[in-house]
């Protein structure tokens, strides 16, 4: 940790929550419970950070839909058509006969990563949009 001054600051959490928490956190071999909370919100921070500073960013977009549904399938490719240029590369997996996973990894400027995100969010019919963004350049 670095020179940084500490400051001490109580919250208020649901019991279970808080035994859920420490048994996690208990089993990743963390320091104390001020370190795993200090990791959590860097996390957060960082996570928020790249939607406010139009930076050129790497991230990873993973979708689940059921690939039957034809008018999704059109959407999701067009949407993919229009933000080609931040694309790097796809992979399609068929997890059965329904259900379709695609991880897309995407390098662009983090206000193009943000508008393609939400042009997926708006596609009715995916039932899983998870996303990383992974690197600053």
């Amino acid at each position: 940790m670095s020179n940084e001054k500490l400051i001490r600051f109580s919250i208020t959490i649901p019991e279970d929550l808080l035994k859920e928490f420490e048994s996690s956190y208990y089993t990743e071999n963390r320091e104390n419970r001020s370190e795993a909370v200090r990791n959590l919100m860097r996390s957060y921070v960082s996570s928020e950070r790249w939607k406010n500073n139009n930076r050129e960013v790497f991230a990873t977009i993973t979708i689940v839909y059921d690939h039957h549904l034809p008018e999704l399938t059109r959407k999701l490719t067009a949407a993919q058509h229009d933000n080609g240029d931040v694309i790097i590369c796809s992979q399609h997996v068929h997890l059965n006969h329904e259900t379709c996973l695609e991880c897309i990894i995407t390098k662009g400027l983090s206000e193009d990563i943000e508008k393609f995100i939400e042009a997926l969010k708006d596609i009715r019919g995916i039932k899983s949009l998870n996303f990383n963004v992974s690197a600053e350049i």
